[in-house]
């Protein structure tokens, strides 16, 4: 495993609608934290973005929050944020996120997440990237994204190399950071 990796994790603000949501986002920032990896996420002390941060601050781990100038974003963020980087725009956020990070990680989420990791595809299928992409498949919750992956190659439109780097994982110590 690499020390000191920058993992850009995409998760909701909000907790959802199970318990095992919120016990696995602390779970992911706890082993962050105490494999030496920077965190760098949307900035919110709400949600699995509160509970992933605080996973990895319990642990010892640095935690970067990415937000945009949005007034109900801020009014939001995190209180103990080792670094705080603001942004003009949403647009600019997911930039500077994926520019910062050595791999990504999708914990459950919803519209925003979504956007989030399907541009993280869209630049590995391009090699604009290279870190691993892991979706965190918490209670099933991604198996509906490996299906729609799964019918991406089968009806041609794209190859099995694009996804090479994706892995769909129930614990963090299932993630290989390649």
């Amino acid at each position: 495993m690499w020390i000191d990796m920058r993992i850009a994790v995409y998760c909701g603000s909000t907790p959802g609608n199970h318990d095992s949501y919120l016990r696995d986002a602390r779970k992911l920032g706890n082993w962050i934290g105490n494999s030496g990896h920077t965190l760098i996420y949307g900035g919110s002390k709400t949600g699995l973005m509160g509970a992933v941060a605080d996973g990895v601050l319990e642990s010892g781990g640095s935690v970067t929050g990415v937000l945009p100038d949005v007034p109900e974003i801020l009014a939001r963020k995190h209180p103990a944020l080792t670094e705080v980087i603001q942004t003009d725009s949403m647009a600019a956020r997911k930039s500077e996120m994926i520019s910062r990070a050595d791999a990504f990680i999708a914990l459950p989420g919803g519209i925003g997440t979504l956007d989030e990791i399907t541009e993280v595809l869209s630049l590995s299928s391009l090699n604009i990237i290279n870190g691993a992409i892991i979706f965190f498949n918490t209670d099933g919750y991604y198996e509906p994204i490996r299906a729609v992956l799964d019918s991406i190659i089968l009806n041609g439109f794209g190859y099995p190399e694009y996804f090479d780097k994706i892995q769909f994982v129930r614990e963090p110590e299932e993630i290989k950071l390649i």
